[in-house]
């Protein structure tokens, strides 16, 4: 199903947020794809990415608060630069990491905070620093053309490391744990956007905020706010 409402659009820049589509409206890509060169689909109910395989020239897309696990898939994005996948389902990296080295093999920026997968205090206050830079390890060996990961912009030195060591940091996904009901624990669902938006839709005024080391504060994303090399 998908919500009801109207699409955004901008120039190249197509939103369709907050409309409880379970998957991508194939009516998007017929009529913006061939030129949308950023689609932002947060705060929807996605579970999948079919009907991505129409939008050929993208360059950013936006999956903020979504519903997207360990086996998403991705087509092909020749152009794709930047990925936010913030506030997620994803639990594991493997399958993901993989998909995108042939996927989007000119990814440079990618986000998923707010992911099991990604560990720090976000999603569990058992997690640390070391916990995360060891994610970040990971995540480098695997994509190491990546300029910013999260917030953080990637150094010379995390990339010695994940090169050499970064193959062996994985991140094992959390065992879940049995109370003596026989339920399983949940961690708390966490209402935040960790980064602010680079273009605001004006229809959509919903806000949430968040504190964290690894985020930016402000309005629900519509993606991440990532520091080009022409800004530093």
């Amino acid at each position: 199903m998908s919500g009801d409402g109207e699409e955004t659009v901008t120039g190249t820049q197509v939103s369709y947020i907050g409309k409880d589509c379970t998957k991508i409206p194939s009516v998007l890509a017929k009529k913006y794809g061939h030129l949308t060169k950023r689609l932002d689909l947060s705060f929807n109910l996605l579970r999948s990415l079919e009907g991505l395989e129409g939008f050929v020239c993208l360059e950013e897309l936006i999956l903020d608060n979504n519903q997207l696990g360990n086996h998403i898939t991705f087509p092909l994005l020749p152009y794709l630069n930047t990925l936010t996948l913030n506030k997620n389902e994803l639990t594991e990296l493997d399958h993901l990491l993989d998909t995108l080295v042939i996927s989007a093999p000119a990814l440079e920026y990618i986000s998923l905070l707010g992911n099991q997968a990604c560990p720090n205090e976000l999603v569990s206050t058992e997690k640390d620093e070391d916990d995360y830079q060891r994610y970040r390890y990971f995540v480098l060996n695997k994509l190491p053309n990546l300029k910013f990961l999260d917030t953080r912009k990637v150094t010379n030195k995390e990339r010695e490391v994940a090169s050499s060591r970064g193959g062996f940091m994985k991140v094992v996904k959390p065992k879940e744990n049995k109370v003596s009901s026989g339920t399983a624990s949940c961690s708390p669902d966490l209402p935040y956007t960790p980064l602010p938006s680079v273009s605001r839709d004006p229809t959509n005024h919903r806000g949430v905020a968040g504190k964290c080391r690894y985020i930016y504060y402000g309005k629900h994303s519509e993606g991440n706010r990532f520091i080009r090399d022409d800004q530093l």
